[in-house]
């Protein structure tokens, strides 16, 4: 039975390649990163449509404001629950609000601003 011996080249290009690769995989997944960057600045709003987390997903219809996107492309989001699991286009299904949806959203928190409290739903208290 004879012994394959892989010559030093060999062993050298076969090291470059696998270096070419990975160097390739990691500039595509950065570019992916940027882009998801771009796409969603952080302050950008965005809705939750479904999320592939069997353990603790956001609710569906669930809003939120992107804080930021890491490394991974994954996007962080505070929902507007409180809660900051991200989301991971590809897997979790979501979108942006639209221009309107957003001007309804803050039309909505200032006119609960601009009530003024009656004074008879004032606290009292008793001495």
């Amino acid at each position: 039975m004879r012994t394959k011996i892989r010559s030093p080249t060999k062993q050298l290009f076969s090291s470059k390649i696998l270096e070419v690769l990975n160097l390739n995989e990691y500039e595509r997944q950065r570019r992916i990163s940027e882009s998801t960057k771009k796409l969603y600045p952080p302050g950008t709003r965005i809705e939750l449509i479904s999320m592939n987390d069997p353990y603790a997903p956001v609710t569906s219809g669930t809003r939120g404001t992107v804080k930021f996107v890491d490394s991974l492309g994954t996007i962080f989001p505070e929902w507007d629950n409180g809660r900051t699991l991200g989301v991971v286009p590809g897997e979790d299904s979501f979108r942006k609000l639209t221009q309107q949806e957003i001007e309804a959203e803050n039309q909505s928190e200032s006119e609960v601003e601009d009530e003024v409290p009656n004074e008879n739903n004032g606290i009292k208290i008793g001495m």
